[in-house]
């Protein structure tokens, strides 16, 4: 049964104005590109991608892939991605929605894919139970994902800063979220995972430990 959701708007427009002018190219500069292609490569069928913000992903998709639903809950980052929608050589359908109550049938997608979005969404443990939902037995979720610092200090600045002023500042932005046990947490299996600093630069910061990797929906017991 698709499930039918209205969503009130969440609406960052200083923010928003912030990454589509200066964050993004700045990501660009500093080479999300290679993350981005990594994080995309091989999918093919239905994609549903949370929090696609202005639509940077689009463009990276491969041919294989036939749709992609693309949820966005900001009005002014949802405007960018439909244009970038139009230039995207796969289908890419953007909708206005938030990624805790998606508007899609259980298992109607084979694969999911959270680009540094999960640190933002208001409940990220519902949005992985909602994507958890709407993935296929053996479906994949691709995650790109800037999560909790290793470091004990660098820790301790996180909890500060997202107790403070990340969040106001950054749209929702918090530094320092265990996103690989949320995902284990909601029921996927890690297929692949690495862990790096991006950017990579001289003075640390608090958003700069990311995870890239796979994991999928499991299959039921005698299920091929």
């Amino acid at each position: 049964m698709t499930r039918q959701i209205t969503a009130p708007a969440r609406r960052h427009p200083v923010f928003a104005r912030f990454y589509a002018k200066v964050a993004g190219p700045a990501l660009d500069k500093a080479g999300i590109t290679e993350h981005r292609t990594r994080l995309l490569s091989g999918l093919t069928g239905e994609v549903v991608e949370i929090g696609a913000g202005n639509g940077l992903n689009f463009a990276h998709y491969p041919p294989e892939v036939k749709r992609v639903l693309a949820v966005e809950p900001e009005p002014r980052l949802r405007a960018l991605a439909e244009e970038s929608a139009r230039a995207a050589s796969v289908q890419v359908d953007v909708i206005d929605g938030i990624a805790e109550h998606l508007p899609a049938s259980d298992g109607s997608f084979d694969a999911a894919v959270v680009c540094l979005t999960l640190c933002s969404v208001a409940d990220p443990h519902a949005a992985l139970a909602e994507l958890h939902r709407a993935l296929r037995p053996g479906g994949q979720l691709r995650f790109f994902e800037h999560v909790r610092a290793d470091s004990p200090a660098m820790h301790r600045v996180q909890r500060a800063l997202d107790a403070t002023v990340w969040p106001l500042l950054l749209g929702g932005c918090h530094t320092g979220r265990d996103t690989q046990a949320a995902i284990t947490a909601a029921g996927f299996t890690l297929t692949s995972l690495e862990k790096f600093a991006f950017p990579e630069t001289r003075v640390p910061s608090p958003a700069a430990t990311h995870i890239l990797g796979t994991a999928e929906h499991p299959r039921p017991a005698g299920m091929s």
